[in-house]
């Protein structure tokens, strides 16, 4: 493989993450919303598995131009378990063989759960894998859009990896996607994680599948198809959505339901990511690209080795390059990616500039900036009404617990806090 220098540029490289597509978008489910089953139209005459050759020049580029003391090496998919067990096995020894000595490497994936059996969670269990697990609520919600390649619902399936990894001590968190089933069943679907499936670490991410006049028929027939056949390529490109998406306002009323709860009893003992993100950004900081006043640190890498600018750009437009040709350090540095991720901060609209919760979510993920502002300009993010309302919702409890852990002690204070200790803690903050 090509002796890349670790660092082309001879510049540090900022923090970045990058998620692998080691089987690229082939999967054994049809999920109805998954967009991602299009990109394999990008490669139509590919059979979607990453070869030895990619993943070792993957591996020894990340470990070269990664500058912290912890390295993670993520993968995605489609079903990033369609490339075998053996596969994970030599990632694993490969990434040992090439960090450098002061590094650790923190091994994620994210699956369906279906594939899984003794062996692979024995595995992930081993080798401190944490499993991002797909599971969109109870069996009437989850099943909706989540089928197999017969259209069957993957319920049973799901829970039966879920109680397989917990048995054998995997750090497995649920990764829930909100979208027109589940999206009027806040509590439903929360109440099923924490108290049925004993989750204590939730992830949610809205569904916005956008459309144009040309493509939105196709897209509401689902992105299941065969090949590209009776499908377009997923771009980002439209401004309308398809039936399954969820609208802004069940977006902010699906969130602040679960938050109401969430605050008064689980604080500290449930770790859901929104409301995590939420509150470092309450404290300034900001640990998600989505919040963040600019982009462009996440990228993707797809199982040829092709570098897109990020996992929701996979698309022809947003190639940066291939890690055969290009070290990865070069890609990531590289002008293209630079103008990626400015143009979150340059195209927000004044609408948002202006807005009193702009430093909870900068206008969130680029993707979704669709729509227009109420005074006509260009670039607002579709879910903004879903999110202004959250965020207007919280502001009083979020501020009470940033300013609880400013102050060195812990946010789950606030479960049973008097209003008038609240006034005190927010009115001495405000002095």
């Amino acid at each position: 493989m090509p002796n890349f220098p670790p660092n082309v540029s001879g510049r540090v490289q900022p923090p970045y993450h990058l998620l692998a597509k080691p089987a690229g978008a082939a999967c054994n489910l049809s999920c109805k919303y998954c967009f991602f089953l299009s990109k394999e139209a990008l490669y139509p005459h590919d059979n979607h598995l990453m070869d030895e050759m990619t993943l070792e020049t993957y591996l020894d580029q990340l470990m070269a131009c990664s500058a912290g003391p912890e390295v993670e090496v993520a993968w995605q998919g489609g079903e990033p378990m369609l490339r075998g067990l053996h596969f994970y096995q030599r990632s694993v020894e490969l990434a040992e063989r090439y960090r450098k000595p002061h590094q650790t490497v923190r091994h994620t994936i994210q699956t369906n759960g279906t594939l899984v059996t003794n062996e692979w969670a024995t595995f992930f269990r081993d080798n401190e894998y944490l499993v991002g697990l797909s599971i969109d609520g109870p069996r009437k919600l989850h099943d909706t859009y989540r089928i197999d390649k017969k259209g069957g619902g993957t319920f049973d399936e799901v829970v039966r990896a879920w109680e397989c990894l917990r048995k054998h001590d995997v750090d497995v968190n649920v990764v829930c996607t909100i979208h027109a089933a589940n999206a009027d069943h806040g509590l439903e679907v929360y109440r099923f994680f924490r108290d049925e499936l004993g989750a204590r670490y939730i992830q949610f991410i809205p569904i916005v599948e956008r459309a144009n006049p040309d493509t939105i028929a196709a897209a509401n027939r689902g992105w299941d198809g065969h090949r590209g056949i009776d499908r377009p390529l997923y771009k980002q490109e439209g401004n309308l959505v398809t039936e399954r998406t969820v609208r802004p306002e069940q977006f902010g009323a699906f969130l602040i339901e679960i938050f109401d709860e969430w605050v008064t009893r689980d604080v500290g003992e449930v770790f859901v990511t929104t409301f995590d993100v939420a509150l470092a950004s309450w404290l300034g900081e900001h640990h998600l690209c989505i919040v963040a006043p600019t982009c462009g640190r996440s990228l993707t890498l797809e199982h040829t080795g092709d570098v897109y600018s990020c996992d929701h750009y996979v698309e022809p437009g947003y190639r940066l390059g291939n890690i055969h040709d290009q070290h990865l350090s070069t890609l990531v540095a590289s002008e293209q990616q630079r103008r990626f991720g400015r143009a979150k901060s340059d195209t927000l609209p004044t609408y948002c500039r202006k807005c009193p919760v702009l430093f909870a979510c900068y206008g969130e993920c680029p993707r979704n900036r669709f729509l227009d502002t109420p005074d006509g300009e260009a670039g607002l993010n579709y879910l903004c009404a879903g999110y202004k309302a959250f965020f207007l919702h919280i502001k009083e409890p979020m501020a009470v617990m940033a300013r609880l852990l400013q102050l060195g002690r812990f946010a789950d204070e606030i479960i049973g806090m008097p209003q008038s200790a609240k006034d005190e803690l927010l009115r001495r903050a405000i002095g």
